[in-house]
């Protein structure tokens, strides 16, 4: 999107304001399809977490895409824009029998991640067919809070407990159709994600009724000019030759899965801040945006860097920001930023903002949530109004009367 179209719509909308690019959300979902074409039957399967807006979700199903989801809600919201059931996986970590079974009941594949569930499930439902996430006690992704596949991770089955594993699917006689891995996310190494792959070849060999291997995802974007990515072509050639040989030596044409989030919908998302304040200390110009960590917490949470551009005035001459946000406590989005010069009421663009973004937003300090924007084939789409204070007091209960001081009683 150029910056004109994004001024418009912060004119139209308002800011703070999300705009999402359906253009290159396709564009995205193509890219590694083609990277992995070689395989006889692959499934991109969103990873609805990343961003969940319903206009969204169906954007995925018109594309192909099959959905990822974590919570009986994100379940819910999956059927409620299009996706048939047998196109869900559900991959919860630490949530009850009863909602795993609630997921099941409406007829999604069920990924367990833990032995306890797995008893618990198969005892009970021996005839539905059950993913297993495994963690290959594998070190990747961009840092700590990210990597979910190594030994000390709460994430999935360790490749140890592969007998104990075994000996209840045994027991119970249930029905293992998948196998499943998530090593985190922001992969640069590929020769990392393709050892974890090894390692959920030689698990796969333990259960003959497989019909899919799941890799997870994290393929890392750029998030500024130069930065690095994953190579999704070269990893395309690799493991496609490695599963298409898996499956010649397994005997069976197996589906070969991916939950893509961040790769489809970062690069896709724009946010859109007006600047409140311009404020020069001793040391540091601060450029105070209308909006903090309650609209975008990762460069706070994870120490993400999002480019941040000022469309307002792209041809002015460069200086450097400090860009911070209206939350009481420390709330930068970047420090010493080079940024063409910046006035109060101008428009800043904050770049890969489609991925975790509003849906890891708040009301924190009791502020709103921004509108969301979905910009499709040459045209602005409002896809979530602006919050109102009536939505700040939603569900709240008043209590007022309890607090009110009782009347003297009057003595006639």
């Amino acid at each position: 999107m150029n910056s004109q179209n994004l001024l418009k719509i912060s004119r139209q909308f308002g800011a703070p304001v999300y705009v999402y690019d359906a253009e290159k959300i396709a564009s995205q979902y193509q890219r590694l399809t083609n990277a992995f074409q070689g395989v006889g039957s692959l499934r991109l399967n969103y990873a609805a977490k990343a961003l969940s807006n319903i206009s969204i979700l169906r954007l995925m199903n018109q594309l192909g895409s099959g959905l990822d989801t974590v919570s009986i809600q994100e379940v819910k919201l999956g059927l409620m824009a299009g996706f048939k059931p047998e196109s869900i996986i559900f991959t919860p970590n630490g949530v009850s029998l009863e909602e795993i079974e609630e997921a099941s009941a409406l007829g999604v594949q069920i990924n367990i991640d833990n032995l306890s569930v797995l008893e618990q499930f198969g005892s009970k439902h021996p005839d539905v067919p059950v993913c297993i996430r495994i963690n290959p006690h594998v070190m990747a992704g961009g840092n700590s809070k990210i990597s979910v596949g190594h030994i000390d991770s709460k994430f999935g089955i360790s490749i140890h407990q592969i007998p104990h594993l075994l000996r209840i699917v045994d027991l119970t006689k249930m029905n293992i159709n998948g196998i499943h891995m998530h090593t985190g996310s922001d992969i640069l190494d590929i020769d990392v994600f393709l050892y974890a792959s090894e390692i959920l070849f030689e698990t796969a060999k333990n259960f003959k009724n497989l019909e899919f291997i799941d890799f997870g995802s994290g393929f890392k974007v750029p998030y500024k000019k130069g930065d690095i990515e994953t190579n999704i072509e070269e990893l395309g050639k690799k493991l496609t030759t490695r599963f298409n040989q898996f499956c010649e030596d397994y005997g069976k044409e197996l589906t070969l899965a991916f939950e893509p989030g961040k790769f489809l919908v970062s690069e896709a998302g724009y946010f859109l801040a007006k600047v409140n304040v311009v404020k020069q200390t001793t040391s540091t110009v601060f450029a105070s945006v209308d909006s903090g960590f309650n609209h975008l917490i990762r460069p706070m949470l994870y120490g993400s860097s999002h480019e941040i551009s000022n469309i307002s005035n792209p041809k002015g001459r460069e200086r450097y920001y400090s860009v911070v946000g209206y939350i009481c406590e420390t709330d930068t989005f970047g420090s010493n930023r080079r940024i063409n010069e910046i006035s109060e009421g101008d428009i800043l663009c904050f770049k890969n903002a489609g991925a975790y973004c509003f849906t890891m937003s708040s009301n924190y300090n009791s502020r709103f949530r921004p509108a969301e924007v979905l910009w499709h084939q040459g045209k602005a789409h409002l896809i979530r109004e602006r919050e109102t204070f009536d939505d700040i007091l939603r569900n709240q209960v008043d209590v007022k009367n309890l607090f009110e001081t009782p009347k003297a009683e009057v003595i006639k």
